[in-house]
């Protein structure tokens, strides 16, 4: 692939994955700096990998795949440096819905505490409760995570169950 051909695709790509990118990283992170670090990981490696993608799978299940893939790497190494941190989920403002009612302090904390939850989840859960909020189908979710479909929806219920109790308990405290 030529270069100037591979940094179109990877404008393209920014384009259409790039908010989550941003998901994924603040689901992994405790800190606004280290979201932002984790994101310029992400974008590296899918540069480095776009070379190797050869449209076995969808443009979007890649996508998730090398994201999800970066982020627990970059959370194993990072473990001891997060020690002793509190979160910080000022990252960015979401868009909010259109025709959303809901003033925009309460959109931003619930936000918030969504994010707090997810990141109390476990690994595995945590990732599949973010391809879960892009909307991906189960069958995308188990390209992406390498499970049955079947998996996908026990799992799935069980990380539901575990963030609702997250969130009624951050929401009593």
């Amino acid at each position: 692939m030529l270069n100037h051909e591979r940094e179109s695709l990877f404008r393209a790509w920014l384009d259409q994955h790039g908010g989550m990118v941003l998901k994924v990283a603040r689901a992994y992170t405790l800190t606004a700096d280290d979201c932002q670090d984790l994101m310029q990981e992400i974008l590296l490696q899918v540069w480095r990998s776009l070379a190797q993608f050869e449209g076995r799978a969808s443009a979007s299940t890649w996508s998730y795949r090398v994201a999800l893939n970066t982020a627990l790497t970059w959370r194993r190494n990072e473990r001891v440096r997060q020690a002793g941190r509190q979160p910080l989920f000022e990252i960015q403002e979401l868009p909010e819905p259109a025709g959303n009612n809901q003033p925009h302090s309460e959109n931003r904390e619930l936000t918030e505490r969504l994010y707090g939850a997810i990141h109390q989840l476990p690994k595995a859960e945590a990732a599949l409760v973010l391809l879960y909020l892009e909307d991906l189908s189960y069958r995308q979710m188990a390209e992406v995570l390498g499970i049955s479909e079947s998996n996908v929806g026990v799992k799935l219920n069980r990380a539901k169950k575990a963030l609702a109790e997250l969130m009624k308990d951050d929401h009593e405290s």
